[in-house]
């Protein structure tokens, strides 16, 4: 009998938890579920008979040593800066690895060790990054195969509200990590526009989203995400003069978000002590230099160049950052307290839907046509505890996961899913779970 060790029973665990199980009758697995809290990892096992849970401590080295060398392969659901210490082990210990993370810098440094380990070390398999990899391999390898040149492809993902949960004027709620929300304010983005390098540096990346229309829902803004250049290279599109992936966002939502940003309150570099002691408006009055009067609300829209009847600064207030409510956190940046607001504002209802909606654009020469391909995936949770975003990402890095342990992917290294033996399964076996893109088409001459 084989054995899967699953480490981090979170969220996203629960479809792919789900997905091993059901496969481990098939396949004859044994899954044992790790995790820090050892009632989810129960939970989560919910007495399958090839399913055992542990309490498990990530830096536990003896433990994760003893752990990752008694399984044939690891699974690992940490937040991606604690990936490395798993990895080091299964390089260490000569055990394949699966994540649904994007490839850290540190672990591309050790490519050449899990090569000569012989291991395989499956990374950004999950929905975004994942399906949006594969999807967009199907497609681009599917237009060269018939003769066409790409001219331009554009990419976009957003986990959203659907639209029957959406109950806020910001049209949005936390159904993923918050914080990744958050620190979108940060970092500039970079992507080619007709053999042209465009720049967007941070304060300027929510000023002026694009806006796409989507099949069935409507206008969506988009904003790039921070480097759509290297995905060339990864999509084997090197000459492609116009590439740009993006984050979609209900229309209207960046306007919105740009005020914080240009408040200064998503910057995660400056540790502030005692936060406690302020208030949300006292804090807003401090940052922004102004008096803590009746005056603050105009005073801050003066500041930022709006009027506080627009949508955006009433948003704002919506949010609760004018009011006298003590602040949560005691230490922590002004991203941190942004964070603890938006956890408690755009939380989740038991009974609210998420949704996902995946857009990609390919433009392309054949035949002497121009011709643009729209090609769209919308997929809804079916409530907070089980989200379409974590039944795509536990899915898709399930059905992975499973290729890895039937022998059906053979490259050694740093894999990602891109080629078309990976690809090709996963988007078919995707298709038994309703993940599937609708195209349209058209002729521009």
């Amino acid at each position: 009998m084989q054995k899967i060790l699953v480490i981090g029973a979170g969220r996203s665990a629960t479809a792919l938890i789900h997905y091993l199980l059901e496969k481990s009758v098939i396949y004859d697995w044994k899954i044992t579920v790790a995790d820090h809290d050892l009632n989810m990892a129960i939970a989560k096992v919910n007495q399958h008979p090839n399913g055992n849970a542990i309490q498990f401590e990530v830096e536990d080295k003896s433990l994760r040593h003893q752990l990752i060398e008694s399984h044939d392969m690891v699974v690992s659901l940490l937040p991606a800066f604690l990936h490395m210490l798993v990895a080091e082990d299964c390089i260490e210990l000569k055990k394949n690895l699966a994540t649904a993370s994007y490839v850290s810098k540190e672990m591309k440094a050790r490519e050449e060790e899990i090569v000569a380990a012989g291991l395989t070390f499956l990374n950004e398999v999950g929905l975004d990054p994942g399906i949006d990899h594969m999807s967009a391999m199907q497609k681009i390898e599917e237009i060269k195969s018939e003769g066409g040149v790409l001219t331009a492809f554009y990419s976009h993902t957003g986990g959203l509200i659907a639209p029957e949960s959406d109950t806020n004027p910001w049209h949005y709620k936390i159904t993923w990590n918050p914080r990744n929300v958050v620190l979108a304010g940060q970092g500039t983005a970079q992507y080619l526009e007709n053999n042209q390098l465009q720049l967007v540096p941070y304060n300027q990346l929510f000023d002026h989203p694009f806006v796409i229309d989507v099949p069935n829902l409507g206008k969506y803004d988009v904003y790039p995400n921070r480097d759509s250049i290297s995905y060339r290279s990864i999509y084997h599109i090197d000459d492609i003069p116009t590439i740009m992936r993006g984050t979609i966002r209900h229309h209207g939502y960046c306007k919105s978000w740009n005020l914080l940003v240009k408040l200064g309150l998503t910057d995660s570099s400056t540790i502030l002590q005692n936060l406690d002691h302020y208030t949300n408006r006292a804090l807003l009055a401090s940052i922004t230099r102004l008096e803590n009067n009746a005056d603050l609300e105009s005073k801050v829209a003066e500041f930022l160049g709006v009027n506080t009847n627009e949508e955006p600064f009433q948003n704002l207030i919506w949010l609760g950052l004018f009011e006298n409510k003590p602040i949560q956190i005691k230490t922590g940046t002004l991203a941190d307290w942004v964070e603890s607001v938006l956890i408690d504002k755009w939380k989740l209802s038991p009974t609210d839907k998420d949704m996902i909606i995946m857009q990609h654009e390919f433009h392309y020469e054949i035949n002497g046509q121009k011709k643009v391909t729209t090609s769209s995936m919308i997929s809804k949770g079916a409530d907070a505890e089980n989200t379409a975003m974590s039944r795509l990402v536990g899915i898709t890095l399930g059905i992975g996961v499973k290729l890895m342990m039937l022998g059906k992917i053979n490259a050694k290294g740093i894999v990602l899913p891109t080629s078309k033996s990976i690809y090709e399964p996963v988007l078919e076996e995707l298709l038994d779970y309703d993940v599937r893109f609708r195209e349209t088409e058209m002729i521009l001459n």
